[in-house]
């Protein structure tokens, strides 16, 4: 990777789902504007807040589909990412002073 880039997989998806009152939504129902989770599995040398391991929350427009070996990738810029996930026990609050 290079720069500022994350290279993510992002899990399957788990199909029909239903909102809190109990309407089914359908797998193939597209939802605008919704943040989504995915894994990241390298980064390039320029990133300073997130490891490999790290689960990312980012907006689904920011991102660049590849495939590598049959298997799916996403590439985003660091700044793209809105949320990170991770077991890291740091008292870190991620300001860059």
């Amino acid at each position: 990777m290079l720069a500022d880039r994350v290279l993510a997989v992002q899990p399957p998806l788990e199909g029909e789902r239903r909102s809190r009152s109990g309407i089914l939504i359908p797998a193939t129902a597209e939802v605008s504007r919704r943040l989504s989770w995915a894994d990241v599995v390298a980064i390039g040398p320029h990133v300073r807040t997130i490891r490999v391991g790290d689960r990312i929350l980012y907006n689904a427009d920011d991102r660049f589909e590849i495939e590598v070996q049959g298997e799916d990738y996403i590439i985003l810029r660091e700044r793209d990412v809105h949320a990170v996930a991770s077991d890291r026990g740091d008292s870190d609050t991620g300001l860059y002073l």
